[in-house]
């Protein structure tokens, strides 16, 4: 592949490294801070939170098994898809290339940073064709998007067609498992010594059902989270964000046990919905959600609204006309939807 330097946009390679004045501060606590122009009043808030969420990604990297310096915590997933454009993107001048259907987040952010973003059909099994992406790359792509599993069809990507897209792609690869842990499959994260180029998207909001703390991960080499780190805006993250963050991923018993009902019960509605007389085709999913072909769907969306219920309508995603997307709720919540269906 190219090398770093060769991947980042011209202007950022002069850029030098960004010390915030938090960072320079020391760390003990009996430290008169009079350096940052915070309030001396209204303790622990007053003052500014731990740029780098040290502590916090000692936690993470006690769970995931991933060194604290191969990790970067964002505001959201959103905001380090957001700085892989920001980082090796020249706007008007690269591309993206995405596997298609998948999130949207991706196409959004290319075209606010001025990217063209190419997507490549999967085929009709919901998996890519390695070969037919990567001709779809060209010189100026600089960016590989897969997500695994995929939303919104819930189906882990083939991981040797992964292998052979880092492989072969002389750029960054992607991969967006914010799904994973509701997945059979191991988490591609393991696998950072032997890819350079692969950056690899986690979440809190799924499985640790923290969707409020805006607190997405990125796994990558040393080198690309420094560029992570000196683009980022200096206090992502707050405080309170960073303790909730850590109080929830001590208890994992709690977290497993989650996961565990979440999919059991996605067990339950796959089977429900294939006998429902409305649906036509219900697709195997290994995420928190599944994809669903309706009869129709969008009178399906309407009805279902009517009712106080929300699902998610696919028909405009490309391979979904006609499907419905269904996060997995509680018991009592699938039972509801199952219920309105069985009425319609």
């Amino acid at each position: 592949m190219k090398t770093l330097e060769q991947l980042i946009r011209p202007h950022l390679r002069k850029l030098n490294p960004c010390t915030s004045i938090e960072e320079q501060a020391p760390l003990a606590e009996n430290v008169i801070r009079l350096n940052a122009n915070e309030n001396p009043y209204n303790k622990p808030l007053n003052r500014y939170p731990d740029p780098l969420q040290l502590e916090l990604k000692k936690t993470l990297s006690a769970l995931k098994k991933i060194p604290t310096d191969n990790i970067y915590l964002g505001n959201g997933s959103e905001e380090a898809i957001d700085l892989v454009y920001r980082i090796f993107c020249e706007p008007k001048v690269d591309n993206v290339v995405a596997i298609a259907p998948t999130r949207m987040r991706y196409k959004r952010l290319a075209e606010i940073n001025n990217i063209w973003y190419k997507p490549v059909l999967l085929d009709t099994d919901f998996q890519i064709l390695p070969d037919k992406l990567l001709h779809a790359c060209d010189q100026h792509t600089k960016v590989v998007w897969i997500c695994s599993p995929n939303d919104p069809t819930g189906k882990p990507i083939q991981r040797d067609a992964i292998h052979k897209i880092l492989t072969l792609f002389d750029g960054i690869v992607v991969v967006d498992e914010s799904y994973i842990d509701f997945s059979q499959q191991p988490s591609i994260r393991h696998e950072l010594k032997k890819y350079s180029n692969l950056i690899v998207l986690d979440t809190m909001s799924t499985a640790y059902g923290c969707a409020a703390l805006r607190l997405g991960m990125a796994y990558a080499t040393k080198e690309i989270i420094e560029l992570f780190n000196n683009i980022k805006y200096p206090f992502n993250i707050s405080s309170l964000a960073q303790k909730q963050a850590i109080e929830t991923l001590k208890d994992s018993f709690e977290i497993d046990k989650w996961v565990s009902t979440i999919v059991q019960e996605r067990a339950r509605m796959l089977h429900a919905f294939s006998v429902l007389p409305e649906c036509t085709q219900v697709y195997a999913s290994e995420a928190n959600f599944f994809l669903a072909k309706m009869k129709d769907a969008g009178a399906i969306y309407q009805y279902l609204r009517e009712k106080g219920i929300s699902v998610y309508d696919c028909s405009h995603l490309p391979l979904c006309e006609n499907c419905i997307r269904v996060t997995i709720g509680s018991k009592t919540e699938n039972n509801l939807l199952l219920a309105a269906l069985r009425q319609y």
